[in-house]
């Protein structure tokens, strides 16, 4: 679930207002961060902008998105949010390393194999929650992923983990709120596929 996503320039745009109040230091190296975004599609195991929290401000950066698998096996890029605490590999991570994936939209595939692109009504970019974790070559992140609402049901039973935005901070900044936040229902989604037309919740 959750396999491919897209960013454009109304992600850099929409970054950057979240970035706006940080310190100069961090604001330049965020915007530094930002001006790499080109529009296209993130798949796992391709470097991607995430948001952090660093030093009690949102922060942009760079990370490879999927952790390497056991004894070579495929990559882990997502966890499912009701048993990742669970998993040793996760869950210091989640703890300590929460992040959050800004993307225009992210595609999904129903069990004919055909593709369904989701994307929010009411505004341009989507706040995916995740988590990194650290290795030789760098941070590396995951995305968690929660039931599918009503709005992925038709394609898929997982979704992403959606946050608002106002939920961006305490995600990556306030350790009381994780737990809770783990368990939220995600927001309805619009979907567009071209083989049928779709109605809009």
């Amino acid at each position: 679930m959750c396999g491919r996503y897209y960013v454009n320039d109304e992600t850099a745009r929409e970054i950057e207002k979240l970035i706006r109040q940080m310190d100069e230091k961090r604001r330049q190296e965020s915007i530094k961060a930002i001006g790499r975004i080109a529009a296209g599609d993130i798949h796992p195991g391709k470097d991607a902008p995430v948001l952090s929290g660093k030093g009690g401000s949102i922060h942009c950066g760079w990370q490879r998105w999927g952790l390497p698998g056991f004894q070579g096996k495929k990559l882990i890029f997502n966890a499912r949010c009701e048993s990742a605490l669970e998993k040793s590999l996760f869950w210091d991570s989640i703890l300590h390393r929460r992040i959050v994936v800004p993307a225009a939209w992210f595609y999904e595939w129903n069990p004919q194999k055909e593709k369904n692109t989701f994307t929010r009504k009411d505004t341009p970019i989507l706040f995916m929650a995740g988590f990194s974790r650290y290795y030789e070559d760098g941070e590396h992140f995951v995305i968690l992923t929660t039931a599918a609402n009503p709005s992925m049901k038709p394609v898929h039973e997982r979704m992403p983990l959606i946050l608002e935005r106002e939920e961006i901070a305490d995600w990556m900044l306030d350790d009381t709120k994780t737990e809770a936040m783990l368990h939220k229902i995600p927001c309805l989604l619009e979907r567009r596929s071209d083989y049928e037309q779709i109605s809009l919740f």
